[in-house]
């Protein structure tokens, strides 16, 4: 997602080179005197092994505090900010241009800065303008409704939620009175902040009972159970009916909350002789 006009760390030796940490010596002898002096950055960043001078590097994460320690040296000696600095490729290969006569020669520190220190005119210098390109329009908009979905998926989504899962063994037990019976794992998932009382009944299945060993050994075909908040409460249920010689019956568990008119279904089998192949 990087282009030529991506804002990005960047070591500006268009400023000018030699590497001095002794410039007024080498100015007296005119030797040509460049932006750095001393190594802060260096020593400014979080990871080892990372000089700025040697351009982007995979280990770099982006910290900047390499930026804080040259603005520090650079107000101590007088000299404008800037040197390690954020800026575009762009940018930086524009002024480069500028310092080496379009690459005909070496970093000439006149050719950027006056005599008295200050930048030429023709140095050219980040525009916020460039930001609102057809590229990263296209992001914004993309990432603004990326985020849009997200919130209304998040506004309207479900905040009681039912899981059921049938026992895998044994499929059903044949009571001692001829009756079947079928055992569930049901997981009530109340996502809101707050505690409140589910009912959970059966739809379908006619003349069944369910029971929840929790609340006794009590039948019904219903019950009210307590769920925590931004919570999934864990029950086994055991639904029970006498045989009807029918194939596999389909029946919902239903539950729901009155009080916030919250509810959710699952469609469930109840296996009998001769269904399970």
């Amino acid at each position: 997602m990087l282009d030529e006009n991506s804002l990005v760390v960047t070591y500006n030796d268009w400023r000018g080179e030699q590497r001095s940490l002794h410039a007024k010596k080498a100015q007296v002898k005119g030797l040509p005197v460049g932006g750095l002096r001393r190594l802060q950055c260096l020593r400014g960043g979080v990871s080892d092994g990372i000089d700025i001078r040697d351009g982007q590097q995979m280990e770099c994460i982006t910290c900047a505090l390499c930026i804080d320690a040259c603005d520090g040296v650079m107000d101590k000696l007088g000299k404008p900010r800037g040197l390690i600095a954020y800026a575009t490729l762009s940018e930086y290969s524009t002024n480069m241009s500028l310092a080496t006569d379009e690459g005909r020669t070496a970093i000439q520190p006149s050719r950027v800065r006056n005599e008295d220190g200050t930048f030429v005119p023709a140095i050219r210098h980040f525009d916020w303008r460039i930001i609102f390109r057809p590229r990263t329009v296209f992001y914004a908009v993309a990432w603004a409704s990326v985020g849009m979905a997200m919130l209304v998926h998040l506004a309207f989504r479900e905040r009681l939620e039912l899981n059921v899962v049938h026992d895998r063994n044994p499929q059903y037990v044949l009571e001692s009175d001829g009756s079947l019976r079928n055992g569930y794992t049901l997981r009530v998932l109340n996502m809101v902040p707050t505690p409140r009382d589910v009912n959970i009944s059966l739809v379908g299945l006619e003349g069944a009972t369910m029971r929840i060993p929790e609340f006794g050994k009590e039948d019904a075909r219903g019950f009210t159970v307590h769920a925590e908040p931004d919570a999934a409460t864990t029950l086994k249920v055991f639904v029970t009916r006498k045989p009807t010689g029918a194939a596999i019956n389909e029946f919902l568990f239903v539950i729901e909350d009155t009080d916030h008119a919250d509810r959710a279904t699952y469609r469930a089998a109840f296996n009998a002789p001769g269904d399970i192949k």
